[in-house]
């Protein structure tokens, strides 16, 4: 531990934020530039500051405290749950929560966040509006069969959910234009290495390249599968519980969903992935499980060839066991 670094926990909301020091001080502010530039009088050099991801609250003050050269890092809001239940905290309060961040950031090695480039956050901002239109599709295709079933369905009601949902399917086909051609213009030759890829098309790439930012966050597979909430869950102890084995789906599920997708496609054209469906499949073990592993397989070639800048070819998976 730096016995010079001073540590600031901070319990962020909508219209205000709680910080106590490592020193035990406690301040509140709102959340605003106003206010931030006051809380950047109690900082120095050696000022970390720890906060959690909490929706888009945090965004603006953490982006402000790494344009004035404040350490700063954005921790999962799970991690910092588990580490208050560890503590047998009895109180909830925005203080509380704020001296537990700090007291966290004190024991934990902690990554600095950096933030994200104008592309990056304006793809991030493309992907959560077609998440939206894709639910709404959905809910309108289920009204519009819901309204058929009932026999003698109203005309202008029919008509008017169709107009509704071509108008939805229209824009989405715009903003997932947009989106390639956004990624594209910072990642073209990672995004043609991913689609040599047999089983990942260009949508699946473009998620993958938006959501691990041109796969700079991660350092090895694992961890990416690990983000993607593909890795295995085990449950087992003594000789009373044994668990069913499951994945932990703690991750993206949007980036899950369209590997499990891709997965079909995978098993039959990329013999890499065929292998380990085949393999799983004549053990005994269930399709899904094989499916799952097939994911696994994916986003190990994916970061292998983000990382290594060559192309795929069957003949060199081999050359690259260590990345895959």
């Amino acid at each position: 531990m730096d016995k010079d670094k001073k540590t600031f926990g901070i319990d962020i909301s909508k219209d205000t934020f709680d910080v106590m020091d490592s020193l035990g001080n406690y301040y509140q502010f709102s959340n605003n530039f106003k206010s931030f530039s006051k809380f950047l009088k109690l900082l120095d050099t050696n000022s970390h500051c720890v906060m959690e991801a909490t929706g888009y609250y945090h965004y603006q003050l953490a982006y402000f405290l790494v344009d004035n050269n404040i350490a700063v890092s954005v921790e999962n809001p799970l991690s910092i749950k588990r580490f208050i239940q560890m503590k047998l905290s009895r109180v909830k309060t925005d203080k509380s929560d704020a001296k537990m961040i700090c007291l966290y950031g004190q024991e934990r090695d902690l990554k600095l966040w950096a933030g994200y480039s104008k592309n990056q956050i304006q793809s991030l901002q493309m992907i959560r509006l077609l998440d939206i239109y894709t639910k709404q599709s959905t809910a309108l295709k289920n009204k519009i069969q819901a309204e058929e079933v009932l026999g003698n369905p109203a005309k202008i009601v029919v008509n008017s959910l169709k107009r509704s949902l071509k108008n939805l399917q229209k824009e989405s086909l715009i903003i997932e234009t947009s989106l390639f051609e956004l990624v594209k213009s910072d990642h073209q030759e990672i995004l043609t290495k991913l689609e040599s890829i047999p089983g990942i098309g260009r949508k699946t790439a473009t998620m993958l390249v938006v959501l691990t930012d041109g796969f700079n966050r991660f350092e090895s597979g694992a961890q990416l599968c690990s983000f993607c909430g593909l890795t295995p869950v085990i449950r087992q102890s003594g000789t009373s519980i044994k668990g069913r084995s499951r994945i932990s789906k703690i991750g993206n599920a949007k980036l899950r969903n369209l590997l499990f997708m891709c997965s079909f496609t995978a098993c039959k054209c990329n013999k890499a992935c065929q292998a380990i469906y085949e393999r799983i499949t004549n053990k005994g073990k269930s399709k899904k499980l094989a499916l799952i592993a097939v994911c696994n397989k994916l986003l190990k070639q994916a970061f292998a060839i983000a990382k290594s800048g060559v192309e795929y070819n069957e003949s060199y998976r081999s050359a690259i066991p260590k990345m895959i």
